[in-house]
């Protein structure tokens, strides 16, 4: 296909256009972009069919078949549903939230049924926290 890249417009009977977007993401230098296609139909003239894939006017290769880098030139790219690259690029804009600061969390303590009443806290073991994985042999 790379001998008719650089035409313009659409070409004339096309028996289906289909409307198809991606995003990419290059694995090299991390450049990422969405590009949207228009995929046309065709049969030629000993009946076997073909497509074209048309992009901003212009036919070119098929994004799936060797997809190109506008950055670096890279093969390596990962090629993902439409609107994957935008909504990164708007996670990473939003202003960031700071979370609280960790520590250690204080539980209310239990009340006691009386005032001489004293309870121990409990150290877990290992063999506590596993007990209800453990099957009984029958």
């Amino acid at each position: 296909m790379s001998e008719i890249a650089g035409q313009t417009g659409l070409r004339a009977g096309a028996t289906a256009v289909v409307n198809e977007s991606y995003s990419f993401a290059c694995m090299r230098c991390g450049h990422g972009w969405e590009q949207s296609y228009e995929i046309e139909h065709h049969t030629d003239a000993t009946g076997h069919e073909f497509v074209l894939y048309v992009a901003d006017g212009k036919v070119v290769p098929s994004p799936l078949s060797r997809p190109t880098c506008h950055n670096c030139d890279g093969h390596v790219l990962r090629i993902m549903r439409p609107g994957r690259v935008a909504s990164a690029r708007d996670a990473a804009h939003r202003s960031h939230r700071v979370p609280p600061p960790a520590g250690p969390v204080q539980a209310p303590a239990p009340q006691a049924e009386g005032p001489s009443e004293q309870r121990e806290p409990h150290h877990w073991h290992l063999s506590d926290l596993l007990h209800p994985f453990q099957r009984k042999a029958s």
